[in-house]
């Protein structure tokens, strides 16, 4: 079975696309965040496991096994309504949207350094997940993203 995560180039260029299709004025089909305010929740998400932005952690046993396996492995969209950590939770905590352009491109850039490995590099715990491996940050790179994508559509 394939598992699509952001360390593969091909999965990774079809959500950057996704990504530049997205509008600033598309309706979510669930939810309360705006397009704009996703692209920032987004951004955020990103900074965490790179060490930009703390948050939190909300985690236990369960969330660090179970829940985490179910989520990066059961090949099923994830729900909605999931609850984030109040840091990066739009209208809480969450970085508020400037410049749709730009913050857009912020989202892009960071998504490079996200998933560009590089010697040394060390990604920060998940607020719910714990550690996780490389494989394991991008698949949930991949997850979140897509899960956003579709909230709006795209």
């Amino acid at each position: 079975m394939v598992m699509n995560n952001l360390g593969d180039p091909a999965v990774r260029n079809v959500v950057l696309l996704r990504l530049s299709h997205l509008r600033q004025r598309a309706k979510p089909n669930w939810g309360q965040m705006s397009a704009h305010q996703m692209l920032c929740h987004l951004s955020d998400s990103f900074k965490v496991p790179l060490g930009e932005k703390q948050v939190s952690k909300a985690t236990g046993p369960l969330q660090r096994s179970i829940v985490k396996w179910i989520a990066l492995y059961l090949p099923v969209p994830w729900p909605k309504g999931f609850p984030t950590r109040p840091e990066i939770k739009q209208g809480i905590g969450g970085t508020v949207p400037t410049d749709f352009e730009r913050d857009l491109q912020e989202l892009l850039s960071l998504v490079e350094r996200f998933t560009t490995w590089r010697s040394g590099l060390v990604l920060a715990p998940h607020p719910f997940f714990g550690k996780m491996t490389f494989f394991e940050w991008m698949r949930w790179g991949y997850l979140h993203t897509d899960h956003h994508l579709r909230q709006f559509g795209v």
